[in-house]
């Protein structure tokens, strides 16, 4: 917290992406997962799209490809977390709102133009890990404006002996404290990243069948 309020507004963009990627490093760490990926080259200023288990989801990008996130609303006014969150250049999206909509595809293209990374789930909300819900295209359209690429990413959490595990799950009824609770009864779980080939949006695809593209693709690396 001091370091983002004392120290973020004065230092390289490029500085902040570095103490991002450690801080969720060394919570990942903390909380006894390892980040399992095969770190193949991303295209700088790609829309990083993944399906969506956890509230680690955010952190396991960040250690394997540092981002900008695209948040619902209701979390800017949550305590402590959003704070910080608007202070880690967290895009904060409004529905149901078009002019807001406008707004933020305009400063997810800005971010994109600039290089960086912006991430989003798709599926709107999370799941317990074993399958993918369906994507919502609309949230695409910022890099297709942009003519950025759209970069897949499958999230899935194992145990060490490769078994299925929902213990990051954050779905349903599940409280934080739950969550917690099930992550610190593994002794370790493994958080594998898994990258598919990136969607170029330069033609100016129609968003609807990227979405089926950019989903089936992550369902793919997850089996």
């Amino acid at each position: 917290m001091l370091t983002t309020a004392a120290v973020f507004p004065f230092i390289p963009a490029s500085r902040q992406l570095c103490l991002k990627q450690r801080w969720s490093a060394r919570l990942l760490a903390i909380l006894g997962i390892r980040l399992d990926t095969s770190e193949p080259y991303v295209c700088p200023g790609s829309l990083l799209v993944a399906n969506h288990v956890s509230w680690l989801d955010i952190f396991v990008i960040n250690e394997a490809y540092p981002a900008a996130f695209i948040s619902k609303a209701e979390v800017r006014s949550w305590p402590l977390i959003g704070w910080l969150a608007a202070r880690n250049e967290t895009v904060f999206l409004r529905r149901g709102s078009r002019g807001h909509a406008r707004l933020v595809n305009g400063e997810i293209a800005a971010l994109l133009g600039h290089g960086r990374h912006v991430a989003l789930f798709p599926e709107g909300t999370t799941t317990d890990g074993s399958h993918v819900q369906g994507f919502h295209a609309a949230l695409l359209q910022p890099a297709i404006e942009a003519g950025a690429p759209i970069q897949p990413l499958t999230i899935a959490y194992r145990l060490p002996d490769g078994a299925f595990t929902r213990a990051p799950a954050y779905d349903g009824d599940v409280s934080l404290g739950q969550c917690i609770r099930a992550i610190a009864a593994e002794r370790e779980i493994i958080a594998r990243v898994r990258v598919a080939p990136p969607f170029e949006t330069s033609g100016k695809p129609d968003r609807k069948t990227l979405a089926h593209a950019a989903r089936d693709a992550i369902v793919e690396r997850l089996a």
